[in-house]
């Protein structure tokens, strides 16, 4: 399958072409055997880059066998988002539906790709303005074509790329590891880029191979004139003078060999005389020369070509003011001074487009380009194609291209290109009035690609908005932008000013959609204000006045979870904090959003309720898998870590964590903020008896001010003092205990199960003999605890208190804490009791029933994937007189945590591809999972691994008993 176009263009350089074609055949050559492979060929205008370029794609060449697309830039086309992808992917098709369907190339993952390779598609699946979805399709896209044959991107004139498509070519490069794929790029040396920065970063971040094709020296200019007179030796005068005043290029060669040929002129003193009066600018005086004189028909058509680019020779007629037969004899006449391609409407080179240009001045070129975007329009043109004209012109504050404008925003924003998008609405502020919608348009756009200059918008639309409608508006969006950056305390401060302003305004009685309104600007500060610590106290005041919606919209959902998180942050009341919860989660005809699902699963989980938790969160993955917001993915397998370990599920969390980990190390920049997977797998880690590993997880956090975050930091410091006290160091485990407390204490939040540091601290100083004081540390809990009434939150007051509390008192309250810890979901913490009441014992003379408790520990433990917690168990029962083997690690537990995630997959039944996709990897990267799970766990086939995988806590209860369940083959 090949995709080029062939035209005139100036002659192929004498030098460079054999040793381009060698040096392709060897990267050509690596790319069959999976090492993909980055060209950067760079020339001069006019040096023959694109001939160069061309016949080494030609069939029978290098890349014969391959699937090669080609694909040009156009500098009219510069500022439309994944135009570069369109180049490339235009010819195969892919965006004409063939009985109802779309083409195989688009199935799965890959239809995400659709908006980027058609103006007027639509993702339903995907938000308006998110950037991964079409970034990933187009990935998918790549790989369905590589599943065939090695696939080789040919990008020309990439000085002209947008930057989407090169943001997509360095997104596809970063996952190619393993892939056939050749991209090779074009660009002219020392040209103004339109993305500089997006070609910048591809071309460094990844190793490439830099060609540059450089200017034909004076041998070679010798040969091009002994062939263009062969008749008479040239002088050296001439070669000398010719090489000169053409720098070298092949396209001003050509055209100055061709004048001097057609004028009689010979390459002898004669000629270098006439070379020195034609002067440096052979193009621009060739084509000038050609134009003149011609009829003004003729000089139309040609600026319509050169505005236009190949278009139909109607519209080329309709904008010139010809009629149609006119306009092709035009063309004709032009291609026979070979200004024209010979195949089709195209100018043969962009240098002389710029001469023909060049005869109009600054007002008729801005007419004519109007013209052209007012012809565009008229017959259906999309209104990123018309919004091209009109970019270029150096004022474009009509109505009618204010309107152009805004429609193309809408669509780039809807095909994921934010920064075209952008550069639309630009020219809208600047010739618009001072009204906040454009600045609130604008600003959302640039969130995600620049959150700093969207935040900058946002106030001065904030300053610009005469009503508290849109000054509410403003603020929630405002708002939100502080949460992703950082800036929480300054976006709740500017959403509470607003929201009472709305609030004075409406009164008591406000009309539906006022009251939505309002809702929605609630649970935004309810969202950001718990954010930091700072905040919090505000926003749980202001919680505590509101009555809790009845959970009818989207909006009143969102508030009532973000009450029912607040309210088990109190704990206050457990039931209380599940029924709201269940009311946030219930979704009369729409599903319930990530900003319902995730509080609401937090809450559920703190009281105990982990499996509706586990299910609540299953909805946002399965959702963000559809949807392709990998972020979302991100943080929803952040939360489901820490609810595995709430209920012991150590290596299911470890799994969740990694493959968060792994995804954010796939995007540049969203590890910054990122602290849940580093904490939750840090606090596995330790359990598996790798604290060492788990001191560096936590060194690897990058947030700054990391002590204002209201609770990462209290799992951070709870994180840090259990790798501590498993290092042995007692002291400072204590230290940052204490100081979770402290923090937990000034911020207001009081559930005992929300990071317990008492229970720790009791455990550790009643370890170490200090009975007073881990008695203190028990009664701190121990109210807090009895009154959010859970099973685990009493097992833990009991634990807490039995481990302070030396002699058959201690051992009653240990025998209580079993008892409560075995009702509830914390099975981890359920074998930590055992195995402190197997010790208790001992001390208390009875080893019997010690042994018996310790055994269970061990194993309840081991089922856990708590390995340190279950060697010290048999350690403690080993010591008692009893008997058990070593606790060893499995083949199971050598699997990384993306491995479990992985072979889990894989065992119910979907496909590397399947999985892949699912996992927002690569089918390559699945692959080594898999060699890595096979070698580690002894297998050879896929079929064995369900077998290897039975007994483990790997697999879902219901994988474990065969059924995939209605989700296995996503």
């Amino acid at each position: 399958m090949t995709n080029r176009e062939r035209g005139t263009g100036p002659s192929l350089p004498l030098v460079g072409r054999e040793a381009l074609l060698r040096t392709l055949a060897a990267e050509a050559d690596a790319v069959r055997t999976g090492q993909p492979r980055l060209i950067v060929l760079d020339g001069p205008a006019g040096v023959g880059k694109t001939s160069l370029l061309r016949a080494a794609l030609d069939a029978g060449g290098p890349c014969d066998g391959m699937t090669v697309l080609y694909g040009s830039c156009r500098a009219i086309d510069s500022g439309n988002g994944y135009s570069g992808v369109r180049a490339l992917f235009g010819p195969l098709g892919l965006t004409t539906t063939r009985r109802g369907r779309a083409p195989a190339l688009l199935e799965g993952s890959a239809r995400h790709a659709l908006p980027a390779l058609a103006p007027d598609r639509v993702d339903g699946d995907t938000a308006p303005g998110a950037t991964y979805p079409a970034l990933n399709g187009l990935y998918w896209l790549a790989a369905n074509l590589m599943a065939d044959r090695p696939l080789v991107l040919a990008l020309d004139d990439v000085h002209w790329c947008d930057e989407r498509s090169l943001r997509w070519l360095d997104f596809l490069l970063r996952r190619a590891d393993g892939m056939p794929l050749l991209v090779a790029l074009a660009q002219r040396t020392a040209s103004e880029r339109t993305a500089g920065p997006a070609l910048t970063d591809l071309v460094a971040h990844h190793r490439h191979l830099a060609l540059h094709v450089p200017a034909l020296s004076a041998r070679d200019v010798e040969t091009l004139v002994r062939r263009t007179f062969p008749e008479a030796p040239p002088q050296p005068s001439f070669v000398d003078t010719l090489t000169a005043v053409t720098g070298g290029s092949p396209l001003e060669l050509q055209r100055i060999l061709h004048k001097l040929r057609t004028g009689g002129v010979s390459p002898d003193d004669t000629g270098v005389r006439r070379i020195t009066e034609l002067g440096g600018r052979v193009v621009a005086g060739s084509v000038h020369e050609a134009l003149h004189g011609q009829p003004a028909g003729v000089r139309e058509v040609a600026r319509a070509l050169a505005v236009l680019g190949p278009e139909r020779t109607e519209h080329l007629a309709a904008l010139a003011g010809v009629s149609a037969v006119q306009a092709e004899e035009a063309v004709d006449l032009l291609r026979r001074f070979a200004l024209v391609q010979s195949d089709r409407s195209e100018l043969v080179h962009d240098m002389v487009r710029a001469a023909i240009l060049s005869t109009l001045g600054p007002t008729a070129l801005a007419d004519l380009r109007t013209r052209a975007a007012q012809l565009l329009s008229d017959v259906g043109r999309s209104p990123e194609q018309i919004a091209g004209q009109l970019l270029l012109l150096p004022r474009a504050d009509q109505p009618w291209m204010t309107a152009v404008f805004l429609d193309a925003a809408a669509q780039a924003e809807q095909r994921g290109a934010p920064e075209a998008a952008a550069r639309y609405l630009e020219r809208v502020l600047e010739a618009g009035p001072d009204t906040p919608e454009i600045r609130m348009r604008l600003a959302g756009v640039l969130s995600e690609t620049d959150p700093a200059r969207s935040l900058a918008l946002l106030h001065e639309a904030l300053a610009l908005a005469d009503d508290v409608r849109t000054r509410a508006t403003v603020a929630v969006r405002l708002a939100l932008i502080c949460l992703r950056v950082q800036r929480s305390p300054e976006g709740a401060r500017v959403l509470t000013e607003a929201l009472d302003a709305l609030h004075t305004a409406l009164g008591t009685d406000p009309e539906p959609a006022d009251r939505e309104l309002l809702t929605t600007a609630e649970a935004t500060l309810l969202i950001v204000g718990a954010d930091e610590k700072s905040t919090l106290p505000a926003v749980r005041e202001r919680a505590a006045l509101l009555t809790p919606p009845p959970g009818d919209t989207p909006a009143q959902r969102q508030q009532l979870a973000m009450l029912t998180v607040l309210t088990a942050m109190d704990g206050r009341s457990a039931a209380e904090s599940v029924r709201q919860a269940r009311r946030a989660l219930r979704s009369p005809g729409t599903a319930p959003g990530a900003w319902s699902l995730l509080p609401a699963s937090l809450a559920l989980s703190l009281a105990d309720e982990t499996g509706e938790a586990l299910d609540a969160l299953e909805t946002v993955l399965r959702d963000s898998r559809r949807t392709a917001a990998v972020w979302t993915y991100v943080l929803a397998l952040s939360t489901r870590a820490f609810v595995h370990l709430d209920r012991g599920g150590v290596l299911q969390a470890l799994a969740d964590a990694q493959t968060a980990l792994d995804l954010l190390e796939e995007e540049r920049n969203w590890g910054e903020g990122a602290v849940q997977p580093q904490i939750a797998c840090a606090l596995a880690l330790v359990e598996r008896g790798e604290p060492g590993w788990a001191e560096e997880m936590l060194g690897t956090i990058k947030r700054p001010r990391i002590e204002d975050f209201a609770w990462e930091y209290h799992w951070y410091l709870m994180a840090r003092a259990r790798a501590r006290y498993a290092h042995g160091d007692s002291e400072s485990a204590l230290e940052l205990l204490r100081a979770c407390g402290d923090s937990l204490a000034r911020t207001g939040l009081a559930n005992p199960v929300l990071a317990p540091w008492w229970l720790d601290a009791a455990c550790l100083l009643a370890e170490s003999g200090r009975f007073e004081e881990a008695r203190a540390a028990a009664d701190h809990g121990a109210g807090p605890a009895e009154r959010w009434g859970t099973p685990r939150a009493l097992g833990y007051a009991a634990l807490a208190r039995g481990v302070a509390t030396p002699g058959p008192e201690g051992i009653a309250g240990l025998r209580e804490a079993v008892r409560r810890l075995a009702d509830s979901p914390a099975r981890a913490d359920h074998a930590r009791a055992l195995l402190l009441l197997g010790r208790a014992l001992l001390a208390d003379g009875a080893p019997g029933e010690a042994r018996e408790h310790l055994r269970d520990a061990v194993a309840l433990a081991r089922r856990c994937g708590c390995v340190a917690l279950a060697r010290r168990a048999r350690e403690e029962l080993v010591g008692a007189g009893g008997r058990m083997r070593e606790v060893t690690v499995s083949p199971l537990d050598m699997l990384t945590g993306t491995e479990r995630t992985v072979a889990a997959l894989v065992a119910s039944g979907v496909t590397n591809r399947e999985a892949a996709e699912s996992l927002f990897v690569t089918v390559r990267t699945v692959e080594l999972h898999l060699t890595s799970i096979y070698r580690k766990l002894g297998i050879t086939r896929r079929a064995e691994l369900a077998g290897a995988l039975h007994e483990d806590t790997l697999l879902p209860p219901g994988l474990r008993e065969g059924h995939t369940g209605p989700d296995a083959t996503r």
